[in-house]
């Protein structure tokens, strides 16, 4: 999907790591919601409350799962995080993503 129709936005960014990683905030009607953001290259980790998906929309990355070897994820490709659970990333190229929350 290329484009969100009917959303409400959140003002203010989540903004982490010094400005190198941000996203905005995307409520829809049926009370999901997902992140759009930017990585900058650098390495970073971070936990969930709950299922993620992370589509990768451009750049380049890997991704360290629990119980899992490093992986390499690009522009088109996207993997899941489970709830309750931390993740590492390597991000090797400006990378542009959209977070859905799947609960």
């Amino acid at each position: 999907m290329e484009k969100f129709n009917n959303v409400s936005v959140v003002k203010q960014a989540n903004i982490y790591f010094d400005g190198l990683v941000t996203s905005r905030t995307l409520l829809f009607s049926d009370g999901s919601r997902k992140t759009l953001g930017i990585m900058q290259p650098g390495e970073y980790q971070f936990s969930t409350e709950e299922r993620e998906l992370m589509e990768i929309t451009a750049g380049e990355l890997e991704v360290l799962l629990p119980g899992m070897g490093w992986q390499k994820i690009s522009g088109g490709q996207s993997f899941e995080v489970a709830a309750e659970a931390e993740f590492q990333l390597k991000v090797s190229k400006t990378t542009d993503y959209c977070c859905s929350y799947l609960g």
